[in-house]
């Protein structure tokens, strides 16, 4: 994997948001592995930092347009069905619960607009996407869906509590550890420990 995508919502007050959460947990990867410090190249509208892991180079990428237009960002970069397939998009999705976290590729978008303009950004779906779950959770363990636009929106835009935030400190190590796996030993491999 070369090119590893924090989808969110690039301005301050969605910093710490659900929505944000692919980006926090890439910041928190950049700094991990000692990565240089994010810069903005308005080429592609994206904040920018380049790094290796092992012997590998890797580009990381903050796309600096809202979510609904990440995929502006990709255009220029991902400018092949191979290189697509370089590439980890780290995103919040509803339909997990939170402290849960998925590893898949070439799947559809399920509605999520950030990975739907990717998709159609780069002209593929082949690509490896972690989904963090956002969604709150029953003591048993049952999804508390979110339903209704207004509702969907307030949720996803709202931050974290307190208790969720300790649990978010855990998943956001082990996406980092899931993306480092993925880079060193292939995607296939990070699904087989990681799902």
């Amino acid at each position: 994997m070369n090119f590893i995508v924090g989808l969110g919502n690039p301005s301050e007050e969605y910093e710490k948001t659900r929505h944000n959460i692919g980006r926090e947990i890439l910041m928190t990867f950049a700094k991990t592995f000692k990565f240089p410090n994010f810069e903005y190249d308005k080429k592609i509208n994206a904040l920018l930092s380049e790094g290796k892991i092992g012997k590998e180079k890797i580009t990381l990428i903050l796309p600096d347009t809202y979510m609904n237009k990440s995929g502006v960002a990709l255009k220029k970069l991902i400018t092949s069905a191979k290189k697509a397939q370089k590439m980890v998009v780290v995103h919040d999705d509803l339909d997990f619960g939170i402290g849960d976290m998925k590893i898949v590729f070439g799947k559809k978008s399920a509605g999520h607009k950030g990975v739907e303009s990717v998709i159609r950004a780069v002209r593929t779906k082949d690509f490896v996407r972690v989904k963090i779950g956002i969604t709150p959770v029953t003591p048993k363990g049952k999804l508390k869906r979110v339903s209704g636009e207004e509702k969907v929106v307030k949720h996803v835009l709202g931050k974290f509590s307190p208790k969720e935030q300790v649990i978010m400190k855990k998943v956001s190590k082990k996406a980092v550890k899931a993306l480092e796996t993925a880079i060193k030993d292939g995607y296939l491999m990070a699904m087989n420990y990681f799902n």
